[in-house]
């Protein structure tokens, strides 16, 4: 229990408390440094305040909390729901320590069907909706609408090309040829035709799935009445694949949009799984981790994620939920103002609803048992590292560095951090390594560590506990020395040094105060931990150098020629087929070309060949 003292702290909660309107409207929680550490709504502000300086009726997390206020900011609404639109604004954009917060708010992907071409193309749309068309979604992942659009292809041919590749085909393309395109854009099918296609991909994406089996049907049958069999047998088939199509993917007695919503927790970690279903088409689901400071009841957390989640995406007509909600009547209102149509919130449901909600119920627990193994498997690793290294403590926050170049060229060094979690992508970085020798990887090291903790020296990133280093002793030194020019003495510098062949599992490890490596043993799990940031920074590096590589190569060797513009280029390489064309061309053939003369063509020339010892 915190003391009266403690959980006072220097904020004087009655002095203001005794302002305080009893309006609706949010309160931001400030720490000494100024940061927000918590935001909440209330339907009367000054009650909902003064119940977290009450040590009767304040929770231990609350005091904990509370005993952190240095300031209180509020912001007067004109109803509750006005209050709960703006806190989930405001969690969202700040994610304060003490909040619920939704980590994921990628906008979601479509499939989009353009309506001002005469022959539409059926596309993956992401972003705003400013093209004139239908969207259909959304999806819970971009693999879904892919899926989708895959499944589309084989049951109606309709186009899905980018506009450039289909205004400029001469011939038909390999779609055709697989029989997933009718290829419109060499005239092979006619708009009235092609239109019949359209209007079925229409109907399949608005879950009109029997309606068109039952327009097939009649087609199949008329065309059997007028002797075409070919056509009917065509007819016949697109129902098998349609109807197995259907069996798979829609939902029984499911008619509208509904998104089902089941949340696990455990500890400090949940789970929320979203199913969803528009116009009976099961989408597929998309699993949260929100980030909680605490342990909370599903319903609180589901309370929470709805109106953060639901607040820049299309709202459903239904949403069914695994927990009782105690502000439900709240977050209908809420949401059918935001949506422009009535929403209901749905727990006690029966028959196919409820085996989706246990399904739902059962991913989210599956989803939230891998995640807590993850943990403590990353958890026992660290352990394992402390006592190979025999740290005092145990390390929070490692980082390792490796560098990455091709012969020297294009240098890039990455810098990846893990944390007892593990990996923390948002404070990976890469370097380009410039103004060394090339393939100089001790200079190299030297300058990405210096450049990294000259950030940390200036507040940008926390200081890790142990400094991992892909390499050897000399790779090693250089870091100590560059960490030594920025006088910081307290990071544990590891060389990771490669076994005999490189083999994994043979690593020896490199202290600075220690004249021989240190063996891990195989089976110690810190080894695996070793291994796992060392290969996560070599495959950053990688990344990086292979873009930074890609990127230089796109600028033709032409270009340092001089009085060699750009149209000149563009002629050259049409004349000889490309830049190996050139290269194997004489001072004659180069001149033969408008505009080159005999001295440009001798510059051309030698770019080539002067390394050869060629004469012209």
């Amino acid at each position: 229990m915190v003391s009266e003292q403690a959980f006072a702290s220097n904020f004087d909660s009655v002095e203001f408390l005794r302002n305080l309107t009893t309006r609706p409207g949010i309160y931001k929680m400030l720490n000494d440094q100024g940061e927000i550490i918590y935001i909440g709504k209330a339907k009367n502000l000054k009650n909902r305040v003064s119940s977290y300086f009450k040590t009767h009726s304040a929770s231990i997390k609350q005091q904990v909390m509370v005993a952190k206020v240095a300031a209180i900011e509020v912001t007067v609404t004109h109803t509750e729901g006005e209050a709960l639109l703006l806190e989930c604004q405001q969690i969202k954009s700040h994610k304060p320590r003490y909040n619920i917060c939704l980590r994921d708010d990628k906008t979601f992907p479509y499939v989009f069907l353009s309506t001002q071409h005469d022959f539409p193309q059926i596309t993956y749309h992401r972003g705003a909706k400013n093209k004139k068309g239908r969207y259909f979604g959304p999806y819970p992942s971009s693999g879904a609408v892919k899926e989708s659009l895959k499944l589309l292809q084989r049951l109606f041919p309709v186009r899905q090309c980018e506009d450039g590749i289909y205004n400029n085909r001469t011939r038909p393309c390999l779609q055709y040829q697989i029989e997933r395109c009718k290829a419109p854009c060499v005239g092979l099918i006619d708009k009235p035709t092609y239109a019949l296609d359209v209007d079925s991909t229409i109907l399949f994406l608005e879950g009109k799935g029997s309606l068109l089996i039952d327009q097939l049907i009649d087609k199949m049958e008329a065309a059997s009445a007028e002797l075409a069999f070919e056509q009917a047998a065509s007819y016949r088939d697109q129902i098998v694949k349609l109807r197995s199509v259907l069996e798979k993917h829609f939902v029984s007695g499911e008619k509208g949009d509904v998104d089902i919503i089941a949340c696990a927790s455990k500890g400090n970690v949940a789970c929320v799984q979203v199913f969803f279903i528009r116009n009976g088409l099961q989408l597929g689901n998309k699993v949260f981790f929100p980030r909680i400071s605490d342990e909370y009841e599903p319903s609180a957390i589901i309370e929470a994620f709805i109106p953060q989640y639901y607040l820049d995406k299309p709202v459903p007509h239904e949403v069914i939920v695994s927990h009782d909600l105690t502000e439900s009547a709240l977050l209908i209102e809420v949401l059918a103002t935001q949506a422009k149509h009535a929403v209901t919130i749905s727990i006690n449901v029966r028959g196919e609803r409820l085996k989706w909600l246990q399904m739902a119920m059962t991913n989210a627990e599956n989803s939230l048992q891998t995640k807590l193994a993850d943990k403590q498997g990353v958890y026992a690793r660290f352990l394992s590292l402390q006592e190979e290294l025999g740290c005092a403590e145990l390390p929070k926050r490692l980082e390792c560095f490796d560098i990455s170049h091709t012969q020297g060229d294009q240098t890039v060094a990455s810098c990846v951090v893990f944390d007892r979690e593990g990996p923390v992508k948002s404070a990976y970085r890469r370097f380009n390594i410039t103004g060394i020798t090339g393939g100089d990887d001790y200079a190299a090291i030297n300058q990405a560590v210096l450049r990294r903790f000259k950030r940390l020296k200036a507040g940008e990133h926390e200081p890790p506990d142990i400094l991992f280093i892909d390499g050897g002793k000399g790779q090693v030194h250089e870091a100590q020395k560059a960490l030594a020019e920025l006088d910081i003495n307290n990071v544990m510098i590891v060389g990771v040094s490669k076994g005999p062949d490189r083999k994994a599992g043979m690593e020896k490890l490199i202290l600075v105060d220690q004249e021989q490596p240190i063996d891990v043993s195989p089976s110690a799990s810190g080894l695996l931990l070793i291994q796992h940031i060392r290969d996560e920074a070599h495959r950053f590096a990688i990344t990086g150098h292979r873009a930074r590589r890609g990127k230089a190569s796109k600028q033709s060797i032409l270009e340092s020629i001089p009085g060699l513009g750009a149209k000149r280029r563009q002629l050259l390489l049409k004349q000889f087929g490309g830049l190996q064309g050139i290269t194997s061309a004489g001072v004659d053939a180069l001149c033969s070309v408008d505009g080159i003369s005999r001295q440009l063509a001798v510059r051309i020339y030698e770019l080539f060949h002067h390394q050869d010892g060629d004469s012209i």
